[in-house]
């Protein structure tokens, strides 16, 4: 007997409850009518800690399973609560406030089947007329072009609070953070275990009662879970953009050093600061790119599968062969650089001294008055 539990978080909802559990106890004919073989549904309420009467109207519904926090956990810890107290094999969520429509749900069971789905997600942003604010539709966009290119795998809505997924691969996806970040943080998890994640068209409607998401410190919370989960599933995309940042900025601030030291072979006293500079952020950015392949080598051991790369990086620069080889560059580099400076480290290694000629620092002198 396959059940579908669908789990509603509730924090002071008692406008958008009952037309919510209305919707959903009424579709639940239409979802055992779908190609998915559900043979039952079973509706779970998480309230969390409710101040109004959500609890109340909720428990006045036979049908439903109430479970209530004593404290606040956050939109996160109550989905969270529903999921372990769920007996379905699949498990669906949707929002209380009516901004998700239940209606989709023997659709997403559909794809579940036909598809063979571990995930089916209720896409917002590939949807019929859509209620969401333009602010909030910008970041969704973002958020899903940053966590498509840090995975390589598209996806078009990151944080959608409308699924359905197989309760087997729930393991897979743990840890799960208790607030509103739930949802981005289930889809880059999801991803980078190579589940298969099915998308499905819905609409979005405009909410019973006050929002209770913050554009900007959710949207910083959305951010930092996604870097978070690639730093730790794909350190590689997270240390490889940081290494090449500080390898851009040493390249940046070498140019004119460079341009003199080659037009008159001499280094003044005022560059030995910014030389120092360039120094420490050539060395750590290559060691923190280096680190990033070594971590995902690490991981590749404990997970027992290669992780993907899609970038040039990944690809071609910090592979398995350059690691391997890196030695003997280190090498080159450190015979060259012993080439361009014999003279200096003779001077050095017989003297105590480097000794600069006169010449050189009258070529000095022109050059800075070019």
């Amino acid at each position: 007997m396959r059940i579908l539990s669908v789990v509603i978080p509730a924090y002071n909802e008692e406008d958008g409850i009952a037309p919510i559990l209305e919707r959903v106890l009424k579709v639940k004919r239409a979802v055992q009518k779908s190609p998915g073989a559900i043979e039952d549904v079973e509706v779970i309420v998480v309230n969390d800690a409710s101040q109004d009467r959500t609890c109340d109207i909720a428990s006045s519904y036979p049908d439903v399973t109430v479970i209530t926090h004593r404290q606040n956990k956050g939109y996160g810890g109550a989905l969270k609560t529903g999921f372990a107290a769920a007996k379905g094999e699949w498990i669906g969520f949707l929002d209380a406030d009516g901004t998700y429509p239940p209606e989709e749900f023997p659709a997403l069971c559909e794809a579940m089947v036909s598809q063979d789905a571990d995930m089916v997600i209720g896409s917002r942003m590939t949807g019929a007329k859509s209620g969401m604010p333009i602010r909030r539709y910008i970041g969704n966009k973002f958020f899903a072009y940053l966590l498509s290119w840090i995975v390589g795998s598209a996806i078009t809505d990151t944080a959608s609070g409308q699924r359905v997924f197989k309760r087997t691969i729930l393991s897979q996806l743990l840890p799960l953070p208790d607030g509103l970040h739930l949802t981005p943080a289930m889809s880059t998890a999801a991803l980078h275990e190579g589940l298969n994640i099915i998308e499905v068209p819905i609409r979005y409607d405009n909410r019973v009662g006050h929002s209770k998401l913050h554009i900007v410190s959710d949207g910083f919370r959305f951010l930092n879970i996604i870097i978070r989960t690639a730093r730790l599933y794909n350190p590689l995309k997270f240390f490889g953009v940081v290494g090449l940042a500080l390898l851009a900025i040493g390249c940046f601030l070498s140019v004119e050093p460079i341009t003199y030291y080659l037009d008159v072979r001499r280094v003044e006293d005022t560059e030995i600061y910014r030389l120092v500079t360039i120094m420490v952020l050539f060395v750590t950015g290559i060691n923190v790119m280096v680190f990033g392949a070594f971590a995902n080598h690490i991981l590749e051991i404990v997970r027992g599968k290669t992780l993907a790369q899609s970038s040039l990086l990944g690809k071609y620069v910090l592979n398995r062969r350059t690691i391997g080889r890196s030695g003997l560059l280190g090498t080159i580099l450190m015979v060259g650089a012993v080439s361009l400076n014999y003279q200096a480290l003779y001077e050095y290694i017989t003297s105590g001294y480097i000794f600069v000629t006169t010449s050189a620092m009258t070529w000095a002198a022109e050059w800075r008055m070019r």
